[in-house]
């Protein structure tokens, strides 16, 4: 019998109040069989249901109010934690309290005792989300900017979806965000990103325009990133992704990755990459247009700790199930259950993808990095790329200059 399948206490009194008379008017043998049936309807011990049958059934209120279990200082420790973490929500927060506890305390960020530690291990998701709701009142996040503004190679590509339950890492979703402001004419940047359905790892590389120059480049880097192998990357139907150019470059350079294409009109085909494309990439940059070398650049210092933080740091639900509720009368609706919420990094690690030297590289990187400091650091990368001036009416961007050669040249590598 599951927690939600018991009954409650006024339940079983007034089940045991129905009982009572014909309890009353029984003979022993009969008392006997009445405690059977009421010991496995109710759950109470034998001894329990004697004592109630002889007693009044009737509850008797507190005499003293039970106190508070979870005082200021439980409060004063999620503030932390939840500002650490940009105020995800409590079904996110709750799972990852202690080990984020732990880890702050290491960084100076918090004192902790072990009294505290059994607090956080023990509070529920309903309590945090009570708290949460108190401590964000006129807490600042991260600014969100909410101002708006096939061809023939696709027959050779298999198309299809990847599955939402693979229990696999290393298959890719992939799209590209346009930073065009209002207007798409001339060269302006773009985010290619790619999420891992299994594990949720994301990776991002801002590119200046979308010849197959800077795609090339940019995946190039992106696939150095990511620190496991790689299966699958399957972006939208757009030629940014398919033309001979591409096309050449995963069958020469990067072999052994399978490529697979969206479907025609389901637009619902990427929605791993889509979640990801609103929070966190048009949530920390907006819909504003970005289109300079110097604003490229600063966007992928951006990326690199924007890396760091949603990957090591910040927990992601994953449906763990999908249920069809049918009620009368009302239309046909699919429930999805989800699992406790775990770092990209944590569920990488539970799947066995990572080799020995890369989880333990990661992990000692996560040790050292404090992700408060981390966060003051996005918000102020945010504020430099906006601060950066856009493209003057007829000015020419150097695109090579976006590009890693470029780096590794002026670097002398």
């Amino acid at each position: 019998m599951t927690a939600e399948d018991k009954m409650t206490i006024d339940e079983r009194r007034k089940y045991l109040q129905m009982m009572k008379p014909r309890y009353k008017k029984a003979t022993r043998k009969e008392r006997g069989q009445l405690l059977d049936e009421m010991e496995t309807v109710t759950g109470l011990h034998r001894k329990s249901l004697v004592r109630l049958m002889k007693g009044d059934l009737r509850r008797k209120p507190r005499r003293k109010q039970r106190g508070k279990k979870y005082d200021v200082q439980v409060t004063e420790v999620l503030r932390v934690i939840a500002s650490s973490l940009d105020y995800p929500c409590a079904e996110r927060l709750t799972p990852n309290l202690e080990w984020m506890a732990k880890h702050l305390a290491s960084h100076g960020e918090l004192e902790m005792t072990e009294q505290m530690l059994l607090l956080l291990r023990q509070i529920s998701i309903s309590t945090v989300e009570r708290r949460l709701a108190v401590i964000r009142q006129g807490q600042p996040r991260v600014r969100r900017r909410r101002s708006r503004p096939v061809n023939s190679i696709l027959r050779n590509v298999p198309m299809g979806r990847i599955p939402w339950n693979v229990n696999e890492a290393g298959h890719f979703e992939t799209d590209l965000v346009h930073h065009c402001g209002q207007s798409a004419s001339g060269e302006y940047v773009h985010t290619l990103q790619m999420v891992d359905v299994a594990s949720g790892w994301a990776e991002r590389r801002a590119i200046l325009g979308r010849s197959y120059l800077v795609m090339e480049d940019a995946f190039s880097v992106l696939l150095e990133l990511i620190p496991f192998v790689v299966l699958e990357i399957h972006p939208d139907n757009g030629s940014e992704f398919f033309n001979h150019h591409l096309l050449r470059f995963w069958e020469d350079k990067v072999q052994g990755i399978r490529l697979s294409r969206s479907r025609p009109y389901h637009k619902n085909d990427n929605p791993f990459i889509e979640q990801r494309n609103a929070d966190p990439v048009r949530a920390y940059l907006g819909y504003d247009r970005l289109d300079t070398v110097a604003q490229t650049r600063a966007v992928n210092q951006l990326y690199d700790k924007m890396r760091l933080y949603h990957n090591l740091f910040q927990p992601v639900m994953r449906v763990q199930e999908k249920v069809v509720v049918s009620e009368p009368g009302q239309p046909t609706r699919i429930q999805r259950h989800y699992d406790d919420a775990r770092t990209p990094f944590d569920r990488l690690c539970d799947l066995g993808m990572l080799s020995p030297e890369k989880r333990a590289q990661l992990a000692t990187l996560r040790e050292q990095t404090n992700p408060r400091q981390l966060l003051a650091e996005i918000q102020e990368q945010i504020d430099h790329i906006f601060s950066l001036p856009g493209a003057a009416p007829g000015e020419t961007q150097d695109v090579y200059q976006t590009l890693v050669i470029y780096d590794r040249k002026e670097n002398g590598e």
